[in-house]
């Protein structure tokens, strides 16, 4: 079932038409003075299944220690979840930007414990709703980025019981699948 929900909105990712890659816009303007990593904010719901329900708490999120990207590994039981100050039913909400080196077609994967759905440049990028184990592999579709420089960055994120992770990997135009690199993240402080 997990596989089915994964594959039907993989496809949505993609172009309405079916036509190509999907268009990422550009932070406008490009933003100046930005700090690193990515402005979090979190709620401690009782209990989420969806991300409707993390979204459900977001009136109650309240600013957390910055985030350096989309690189929190699968944690351990007891861990707290990122920079949150609990280990379960966790709610964040993320913004900031990311920046890319290089105009062309890149390609986005992510690695979520549990749900997480992600825009970039005015995009969704990435959506898993539900629960599921960190090993779960998200979207490969392909991005256009018209042009080198920073793009908008939102994010929401739950984590219900046990571990967490929250993982982003991507492949610059003509080079391999990486770990994107934690320098690449900025938010306004």
């Amino acid at each position: 079932m997990a596989f089915m929900m994964v594959a039907g909105l993989a496809g949505h990712a993609l172009a309405a038409d079916g036509a190509g890659p999907v268009l990422l816009k550009p932070a406008d303007p490009q933003p100046a003075g930005l700090s690193a990593g990515l402005a979090v904010q979190y709620a401690y719901p009782g209990d989420m299944r969806y991300l409707h329900d993390a979204e459900s708490a977001r009136g109650r999120a309240e600013d957390g220690p910055p985030l350096i990207g989309f690189d929190y590994p699968d944690s351990f039981q007891g861990a707290k979840v990122m920079t949150s100050t609990r280990t379960v039913r966790v709610a964040a909400f993320i913004e900031g930007y990311i920046r890319f080196d290089t105009p062309g077609i890149w390609r986005m994967q992510f690695h979520s414990n549990d749900g997480l759905s992600v825009s970039i440049g005015g995009r969704e990028v990435y959506r898993h709703d539900g629960r599921h184990a960190c090993n779960t592999e998200g979207w490969k579709n392909e991005f256009e980025v018209p042009s080198a420089g920073w793009y908008p960055v939102k994010a929401t994120y739950f984590q219900r019981l046990g571990t967490s992770c929250m993982m982003m990997q991507w492949q610059p135009p003509g080079r391999n699948m990486t770990w994107t690199p934690t320098d690449v993240y900025g938010f306004k402080p």
